[in-house]
């Protein structure tokens, strides 16, 4: 039988995280009958209020699963990360997403799965367009991502999936019309539908033993997407997204000192790509690029990132961290196609430990680019 070497240099053992201080907050003594290092279930939740697309304060929460579907000697820690959003004025969302890994790797199975009421800004094509040059649209949103990958070696796993995008009554605010803002013809028409389905193949090469607070190891993935209408697209489109990661320990033991590296570049590879689902900064898989840009403020065919950050614990006992990152992006011009523009962004974060035996930890960053700066809140690293 083929294994992974699932490397766990985690020890708990003097660690301090919320949980322990709750419980001696209030005098909480958990039962002998079973440690807490033998459970295979570790819940981590965050409720918050912060600002939402298109303008408005929204109640957020922001619940993280991490489970064992096996050993895990030979098995990494499963996740399933369910994120509703309301500000009772008819704007939610509902995105749950999992990254399940079966009894000694053996498979894969990946999800994303959204219904959203989802108004943001837009500022069109390429990287030219000014901060106050945009636009407010708003729609309703399903997607539907799932995804199967067999091992065909260690840390390396091919596989198949189905995505499916469908957004509904695209319409601009204002009488405001989306295609004559942006001067792209697909997916723009006012009050219409875009609905996208279609095929996909995935490779992942993945060394990490954690997702949700990755150690040292690397990380790789490849989506080709292939839209049909076979499927039910209203167009026939294909896009890659390549995504590569690094993370490098700075010490041996000891509180963490890690450097780490994302890379990625989306693109769509024939015409006839709705909008939205064009290549957009703050829309890859997992919504974490870009901390400090607003999102969907630079879109085009192509997006190249570039993204760094250092991570260090402030306390031995692991409760407090901070973080340091810097980005830079570029996305290609409508008329020339090429990269032409370079948007840094950059800042700071403090990290609290919520639980140490899942590795979950509270972010709170402030990140800030030309004309935009943003505080922001989640369960687990950016990436």
């Amino acid at each position: 039988m083929i294994r992974d070497t699932v490397y766990n240099p985690v020890n708990t053992y003097g660690q301090r995280d919320l949980i322990d201080i709750g419980r001696d907050v209030f005098n909480i003594r958990p039962s002998k009958v079973k440690v807490e290092e033998e459970k295979n279930v570790y819940f981590s939740f965050l409720p918050i209020s912060s600002t939402v697309p298109g303008g408005g304060k929204a109640l957020f929460t922001s619940t993280t699963a991490g489970f064992y579907l096996g050993n895990r000697s030979t098995t990494y820690i499963s996740t399933i990360n369910f994120t509703p959003y309301f500000n009772f004025r008819g704007r939610y969302g509902l995105p749950i997403r999992s990254n399940i890994w079966l009894k000694n790797n053996d498979w894969n199975i990946q999800g994303d799965t959204r219904v959203m009421v989802y108004p943001h800004y837009t500022w069109g094509l390429g990287g030219t367009n000014d901060n106050d040059d945009k636009m407010l649209i708003d729609y309703k949103y399903i997607r539907f991502y799932q995804s199967a990958l067999k091992r065909i070696k260690p840390y390396f796993y091919a596989g198949v999936g189905y995505n499916l995008d469908y957004y509904v009554n695209i319409e601009g605010h204002d009488n405001s019309k989306l295609k004559d803002f942006t001067g792209y013809r697909f997916g723009t028409g006012d009050s219409k539908n875009s609905f996208s389905s279609g095929a996909s193949l995935n490779l992942l090469y993945d060394s990490r033993n954690n997702s949700i607070n990755p150690l040292p190891g690397c990380y790789a993935n490849l989506i080709y997407r292939f839209n049909t209408r076979m499927l039910g697209s209203i167009n026939h489109w294909q896009s890659l997204y390549v995504d590569m990661r690094k993370y490098v320990s700075l010490s041996n033991g000891g509180p963490k000192n890690v450097l780490a590296f994302w890379s990625y570049y989306w693109t769509t590879l024939s015409g006839g790509t709705p909008y939205l689902n064009l290549p957009s900064i703050g829309w890859d898989p997992y919504q974490r690029s870009g901390r400090g840009i607003s999102q969907n403020r630079f879109r085009g065919d192509k997006l190249i990132y570039f993204e760094s950050e250092y991570r260090r614990d402030i306390t031995r006992n692991g409760l407090l961290g901070f973080v340091l990152f810097a980005s830079i992006n570029s996305v290609s011009e409508p008329d020339t196609k090429r990269f032409a523009y370079w948007n840094p962004a950059g800042g700071s974060g403090l990290r609290i430990k919520f639980n140490k035996n899942s590795g979950t930890n509270i972010g709170v960053d402030y990140g800030m680019s030309k004309g935009y700066s943003a505080v922001m809140v989640t369960l687990g690293e950016a990436f």
